[in-house]
């Protein structure tokens, strides 16, 4: 199979195939294409990236290019994972919400509202492209953030499409490892939207580990999410990371004014990496990449390639069409749950009812996703205002009304609608 990745280029790029080197008997890729418009990364990535596949005697031909109908041409996956407009632009949506008040980042709030607006427009180029030069039969894997928003918007628009995101095998592996388990024998009970997730089973030889976990590891925990132990302990379940966002704006604001944003920290790290890739010798991942973020990526992209295109019929998280999966929402949300993989797609197992407590939240934030999504097709001020008034972490006039404002103001040169 002919496997493509789009934003090749990526600093992560040598993350996944080092994943597609070590688990080649999962998935079999005959040629790995990376496609980038940055040329003077491909060749530092490129490089190092065949130099790991030959490291693990891996045969798959691989190349680099900045011409996407040629990198998708024939395709038997497409896998994106872009930047529409760099850490440069991640810089500036992590800063200018705070301007009123709100929370800046990425995939979030005002900030995750200007990446989606970003980034729709292109994808669904990208993806018209693989439908025409691929083929109906292609999968489009969408690890690009905002996952849910840009999900929904290829399967609106018919596309052979999953999303994917790194949250849930993270928690599996670090509970595994924790319990001295197997990482195939551990289930989640993972529920929720992409970025905004609950996990409120832990499944291993029959019974529910969790509350071993709630009370062996609370303080563990709530140190990564950064979250407080007592909030982890009265919910009874590990929300995501990205929970902090809400459960504790006002102090995620204060922190973030007096702190250097993500984006440029990374920025620096992506400038050392490149500089590492460029060494002839190097043909495995640096422990740096480590540090990058996207830890299991490469585990996470070749186990949901490999059962769709095997239709091995698995269990794997992912974000998916919501098709009554929680009832209170619309069947065509995009919902991220364990999921059977097979060749004709993602298909949510049945859930337990969600508790009010979470499903509020759920169904405010898909009520924010549809609007976002509405404004990055169709475009307009008054759509972007109300999506931004629709946000639970906005949700007041004057300061919808000013970050709307500021978006179009620092996103003027890729909203060709402006």
């Amino acid at each position: 199979m002919k496997l493509t990745v789009v934003g090749g280029g990526s600093t992560y790029t040598p993350e996944l195939v080092d994943g597609i080197a070590r688990l080649r008997d999962r998935l079999p890729v005959s040629e790995l294409v990376l496609v980038d418009p940055d040329a003077s990364r491909l060749p530092l990535v490129g490089g190092v990236s065949a130099r790991i596949m030959a490291a693990h005697g891996h045969p798959a031909a691989v190349r680099w290019t900045t011409d996407l109908d040629e990198g998708v041409t024939g395709a038997g996956a497409v896998l994106l994972q872009l930047r529409v407009g760099g850490q440069a632009a991640r810089d500036r949506d992590e800063t200018w919400p705070l301007e009123c008040g709100c929370v800046g980042q990425e995939t979030t709030g005002a900030g995750g509202l200007a990446k989606a607006l970003r980034t729709v427009p292109v994808v669904l180029d990208i993806a018209e492209r693989v439908r025409r030069l691929a083929g109906p039969d292609a999968w489009i894997v969408d690890f690009t953030n905002p996952v849910g928003i840009v999900t929904r918007a290829l399967l609106q628009a018919g596309h052979r499409a999953v999303g994917l995101c790194n949250v849930a095998i993270g928690f599996q592996r670090r509970f595994a490892a924790a319990l001295e388990l197997a990482p195939e024998s551990v289930t989640l009970d993972h529920f929720g939207l992409n970025h905004l997730t609950w996990i409120r089973g832990v499944h291993a030889g029959g019974r529910d580990l969790l509350p071993q976990i709630l009370d062996e590891r609370a303080d563990e925990l709530a140190h990564d999410i950064e979250l407080p132990a007592e909030l982890i302990r009265r919910l009874g379940v590990i929300p995501s990371y990205y929970l902090r966002y809400y459960y504790q704006h006002d102090a995620v604001v204060e922190e973030l004014r007096h702190s250097g944003t993500r984006a440029s920290a990374v920025a620096a790290m992506e400038r050392q990496l490149l500089e590492l890739y460029a060494d002839p010798a190097l043909d495995h991942k640096p422990e740096l990449l480590a540090r990058r973020g996207g830890a299991f990526y490469s585990e996470a992209a070749v186990n949901l390639l490999a059962s769709l295109v095997a239709g091995t019929g698995d269990v794997q998280v992912a974000n998916v069409r919501n098709n009554g999966t929680m009832p209170f929402l619309a069947d065509d949300a995009v919902i991220e749950v364990p999921a059977v993989i097979d060749a004709r797609g993602a298909h949510p197992l049945p859930l337990a009812p969600v508790p009010a407590i979470h499903a509020g939240l759920i169904a405010h934030v898909t009520a924010y996703e549809d609007l976002a999504l509405a404004a990055a097709v169709h475009g307009g001020r008054d759509r972007v205002f109300e999506a931004m008034l629709a946000h639970p972490l906005i949700g007041q006039f004057e300061q919808a009304d000013r970050l709307t404002d500021l978006l179009l103001s620092e996103n003027k040169d890729f909203l060709a609608w402006i």
